[in-house]
């Protein structure tokens, strides 16, 4: 074999793509199944706490259960120090292109590339040019929902620059074009398509890398189908919910997530052009999703972010080092010593409201502090918070916070697929885990693969088939 690229498509549904594709929605996944090993994967945890895709990718790539490698927050795979997928082709010589693979730890080898996931901050790309592409996109991925932190002309005219040089297509730009005239002759109603514009600049930046270094071993990843379902599973199946969406909201979201899945297909026939006859290609989404009715009884599942976290921070006389967007309304901040984190959470448990914290914690470690606002009902805009420390300080809610549009209409499903594109077709009844992932990609270069936990799916026997 000389060339193999991972398609990372982030909690797509065997089910959604079964449907679609008998539809006729999906003509690039149908050819793709139909020349494919098929498998419905099963995740390392099922235990909704860790089955969480910065748990679940994680152990893809290092073929480690999560009892043994312990990665739980989406900022401490860097940091974990496993041997993953990357650096286990870069020691037995391979090059390498990981592009956007998430909760990964960076590398710097000549003759391959790395891109870290939008959510990272602690490592840096390589080679250094495509620095600007992260920075760029981890801003719009992290602060999409404030409407207070657009990137600048300045920003926005460099990244334009950038990709006129690093593989920007005529198609891309049409796209972006078409999509701006949209939101502007719609008053906004198609802003949320935007998430699909993102993949088609990193494909972009993507082939012209894969192009220009020829690794033997690639991984491409995105998010923007998951987000979709995350936010309008329940205007796709709004009978699924008690929380029902209105008229008018089921007429702009309702296709949401079959536009996801589209131009998750439009993606992939591109893998397929680019890949021709020499490089051989798996899909896998590591998970999946459900609807989510966990808090219909409260009105859904909604979430609140600072309008400002720096001006917070000074509002309560907090001193940290940096404070990071993780995932949603979660932060991390990091300071210079653990007296100063215990201080933090201190005067961050001081916000209340009607006798509540405003404020709740994850678990951290040394000098760190993971804080996101925890409430998650409906919180009218005009209600006080109070500081609790005796000053008699209050704020309006909305001063400080703001809500994000959706409410949670999707969650995390154990099962995912995995598509080993030979040409041939066989769809597997029994289920693989996903620990079998990396043991399969290192059987297909002929490498060792008796260390891990899982196992190669090739040599799975064809009379397990229908």
């Amino acid at each position: 074999m000389t060339r193999l690229i991972l398609i990372e498509f982030n909690e797509l549904c065997p089910g959604l793509l079964d449907n679609w594709m008998a539809a006729g929605y999906l003509p690039n996944f149908k050819d793709f199944y139909e020349r494919s090993q098929v498998f419905v994967t099963e995740a390392d945890e099922t235990e909704p706490v860790n089955l969480e895709p910065w748990i679940q990718w994680y152990s893809i790539h290092t073929g480690l259960p999560y009892r043994e490698h312990g990665v739980f927050h989406l900022t401490d795979g860097p940091r974990a120090g496993h041997a993953d997928i990357w650096g286990i082709l870069h020691d037995y010589g391979k090059r390498v292109w990981n592009c956007s693979s998430m909760n990964s730890r960076g590398f710097s080898v000549p003759g391959s590339a790395f891109l870290p996931d939008p959510w990272c901050a602690s490592e840096r790309a390589h080679p250094a040019e495509l620095d600007l592409f992260q920075r760029f996109v981890a801003h719009y991925v992290q602060e999409y929902t404030n409407p207070g932190s657009s990137p600048c002309l300045r920003d926005q005219a460099q990244f334009v620059s950038f990709m006129a040089t690093h593989g920007l297509r005529l198609g891309t730009v049409s796209a972006i074009v078409r999509q701006l005239a949209a939101e502007l002759v719609g008053s906004g109603r198609t802003k949320w398509r935007r998430v699909s514009l993102l993949d088609k600049l990193q494909f972009d930046l993507f082939r012209y890398f894969f192009r220009r270094l020829r690794p033997d071993f690639s991984s491409f990843f995105v998010n923007s189908t998951a987000h979709l379902q995350h936010a309008y599973w329940r205007h796709m199946e709004p009978e699924a919910f008690s929380v029902r969406p209105s008229p008018k909201e089921v007429d702009q979201y309702q296709g949401a997530i079959l536009y996801g899945y589209r131009e998750m297909d439009r993606l992939l026939g591109e893998f397929v052009a680019l890949a021709g006859r020499d490089t051989k290609l798996i899909f896998a989404t590591a998970l999946s999703q459900q609807p989510y009715t966990k808090y219909e009884s409260i009105g859904g599942h909604r979430f609140y972010r600072p309008r400002d976290v720096a001006g917070l921070f000074a509002m309560l006389g907090i001193s940290a080092e940096k404070v990071l967007p993780v995932m949603t309304h979660q932060y991390l901040a990091h300071f210079s010593d653990d007296a100063k984190v215990a201080e933090a959470r201190e005067k961050l448990s001081r916000l209340t409201l009607d006798g509540k914290s405003v404020i709740g914690f994850d678990l951290s470690e040394a000098k760190t502090l993971y804080f996101g606002n925890q409430l998650h009902t409906l919180v009218e805009p005009s209600s006080r918070i109070l500081v609790a420390d005796g000053s008699g300080r209050s704020f309006q809610f909305d001063e400080i916070f703001y809500r994000i549009e959706e409410i949670k209409s999707g969650r995390h499903h154990p099962q995912g697929c995995l598509w080993i594109r030979t040409g041939a077709h066989n769809r597997y009844v029994e289920m693989a885990s996903i620990l079998d992932i990396l043991p399969t990609v290192l059987d297909m270069y002929g490498l060792p693969i008796d260390r891990y936990a899982g196992s190669s799916l090739l040599a799975r026997s064809a009379a397990t088939t229908h």
